[in-house]
């Protein structure tokens, strides 16, 4: 919602202030410097990109209007649901949560907070990371590298469609000034004719390097960044998980462990003691 708000506050910012100095709105619709300029940009991007990253980018940039930031009431439900792991492995022994985590939607454990899970990889992340525990003896630091290393491998691949964004934005200028000089050429094709055709030719092929640099910093530009922001949202949950996890094998109760998650969430997402206290009284005992 607020992506649509910035993209109407761009374009109506960058039209009215036009407006304002008596320009005409209509000279900035210049057909072919669209085609020229967003043909070239989409045609660098799938010679840059597998098709991989191509349906990557697509996935993301749906979600920048649909997805929601993650909130407190999610991370709530992560610390309930390691919590409540935790209580059924301190009460019934690791084997007890076998069938939760091999089958995790049927498990009526993970069933109860599907909000919180927002994507596959964070439910594989819990139930990987619970089978080493039940199959080996893993002292923590060693399951903490290996979380760690499964964390910083899903951050760089999450990234990769706003880097490959990012890295179209940076091209739009470039595209701009190409629309232009094929504008200049088109131009010295007419130098014979009166100075009112000449003016309107430089100032269609000028607008080849507006649009190049308006699209650049004023919408693919922000998108990347938007994109990277909610990379690095969501790692924060992967975060949680691993400082729980790390603190539970290492002899916290449950309780304690979850706390230690907690600690991890930054900034006034965070629940406060209390909060995250009075949820596991009223919801779990």
């Amino acid at each position: 919602m607020f992506a649509i708000i910035g993209f109407l506050l761009v374009f109506g910012s960058v039209i009215i202030g036009f407006m304002m100095e008596k320009g005409n709105p209509y000279i900035l619709i210049q057909p072919a410097e669209f085609v020229i300029i967003f043909g070239a940009a989409l045609g660098a991007f799938f010679i840059a990109s597998p098709p991989k990253v191509i349906t990557a980018v697509v996935k993301n940039l749906a979600s920048i209007v649909n997805s929601k930031s993650p909130d407190k009431t999610k991370y709530l439900e992560l610390l309930l649901l390691l919590y409540q792991l935790f209580s059924k492995i301190r009460k019934e022994g690791l084997i007890s949560i076998e069938s939760d985590i091999e089958k995790p939607d049927n498990s009526p454990i993970f069933n109860k907070y599907k909000n919180a899970l927002s994507h596959g990889h964070l439910t594989n992340f819990i139930c990987d990371n619970l089978k080493i525990i039940i199959t080996t003896n893993v002292i923590p630091h060693e399951l903490e590298n290996l979380m760690e290393l499964e964390s910083e491998t899903y951050y760089h691949d999450a990234l990769i469609p706003s880097k490959s964004i990012a890295k179209v934005a940076d091209a739009l200028p470039g595209l701009g000034i190409v629309a232009a000089v094929l504008g200049v050429v088109l131009t010295m094709g007419k130098i014979d004719q009166p100075p009112s055709v000449l003016g309107h030719s430089i100032g269609a092929a000028l607008v080849g390097t507006f649009l190049g640099v308006l699209m650049c910093y004023g919408f693919v530009g922000p998108l990347a960044t938007n994109l990277e922001h909610k990379t690095k949202e969501d790692i924060v949950f992967f975060t949680v998980i691993r400082v729980a996890l790390v603190a539970f094998v290492g002899g916290a109760p449950p309780q304690m462990a979850v706390e230690f998650g907690r600690r991890a969430i930054p900034g006034k997402d965070k629940p406060t003691f209390e909060e995250l206290e009075n949820e596991i009284r009223g919801k779990l005992k």
